[in-house]
């Protein structure tokens, strides 16, 4: 029995192996296009991730922290505070004011001119000072209020700031207002001495 294949029988075999190396060429370069595919698009998922970052921080270091109009809102409704119930300062200088008036009024002729020297000038000089400190708390509160105005497009006071600015501001016309009054007399006005009979 002859068992030796011709030629002609051993071609179909050849024929049937050529398929199947073609369908592993085109499965390895379709996963060599999908790999590229995918390196291609982590790359543009990279490149996005870096610039929405950058952008974030950009817009970070931009933005305005708040952090003056915050410490001048409480610098301001403190300043008012302390004005309306009387500064150190302006205790220190009424009572010069006052030393000041006792010795003028060794040489006064008048009882009138005696309180005067002794009284009226240290009230006077209290007023003065704690207006001024009154004054200075309603600017610093006015100042905040309308600083964004003034200050980068979109830029807003948080509403804690806000509501300390017009409690600055509040307090600090209050301040001036009575220790305007205060000061010419029209409020608290000096006590008159009696004539004398």
């Amino acid at each position: 029995m002859d068992t030796t294949k011709t030629p002609a029988q051993s071609a179909p075999e050849s024929d049937s192996t050529e398929p199947a190396a073609a369908t592993v060429t085109e499965a390895a370069a379709t996963d060599i296009a999908v790999t590229d595919i995918a390196d291609v698009a982590g790359d543009e998922d990279g490149d996005l991730d870096d610039a929405s970052d950058d952008l974030l921080n950009q817009d970070s270091e931009d933005r305005p922290t708040g952090v003056f109009a915050a410490a001048a809102a409480i610098a301001g409704a403190g300043l008012s505070l302390v004005a309306l119930s009387g500064t150190w300062v302006s205790r220190v200088i009424s009572e010069r004011q006052g030393l000041i008036g006792q010795i003028d009024s060794v040489n006064a002729t008048s009882m009138e001119q005696k309180i005067n020297a002794l009284y009226s000038d240290g009230w006077h000089m209290t007023a003065l000072v704690n207006g001024v400190f009154s004054t200075i708390a309603l600017l610093i509160g006015m100042f905040v209020l309308v600083g964004p105005s003034f200050g980068a497009p979109g830029r807003v006071n948080p509403s804690w700031v806000k509501a300390v600015s017009w409690v600055a501001v509040a307090l600090g016309l209050v301040g001036v207002l009575i220790f305007g009054l205060m000061y010419f007399d029209v409020l608290f006005p000096l006590p008159k001495a009696a004539a004398a009979a």
